[in-house]
């Protein structure tokens, strides 16, 4: 499988968020080639803030892999991860994040912050951005558009 592959399973984990009325964001950590954990935004079901796509997964991963170093994974996410998850992602040692579309209100790998590249961190991360970006992003605004009528 290729990136856009495991980025697909990543918008069908944001697609079920959509349907459970959570932000549409969707996560799969691979090693290997195998998808070893994935899941969707949960905030509302599980009454937590840090219940992102993206922590939801690392927390898989790392039940997975026996710690909480997650070596030579990467992280596909259906929009850019925000500054808890970037961060977070430092701290599990993951080895790359790919993303569909910019977050340009909370976005911390590109968009407002580069907490996955910066330098004066401990750990990098190799960032690839844009992968099904038309398709991450009509989902997050099909979402919106839908709560705003509401």
């Amino acid at each position: 499988m290729n990136d856009h592959n495991y980025m697909w399973e990543a918008l069908l984990e944001a697609k079920k968020a959509f349907t459970k009325g959570e932000i549409p964001i969707g996560a799969v950590i691979v090693q290997n080639g195998q998808i070893i954990a994935r899941n969707h935004n949960r905030r509302e079901e599980l009454h937590d803030p840090t219940a992102h796509a993206e922590i939801l997964v690392l927390r898989e991963a790392g039940k997975v892999l026996g710690g909480w170093r997650l070596p030579e994974t990467t992280l596909y996410v259906t929009i850019e991860p925000c500054p808890m998850c970037a961060g977070a992602l430092i701290q599990a040692r993951v080895t790359r994040v790919v993303y569909g579309a910019r977050d340009s209100k909370a976005g911390a790998v590109h968009s407002l912050y580069s907490i996955t590249t910066d330098e004066r961190l401990n750990h990098r991360l190799e960032v690839s951005a844009g992968v099904l970006e038309d398709e991450a992003r009509e989902l997050m605004q099909q979402f919106f558009k839908l709560r705003r009528k509401r």
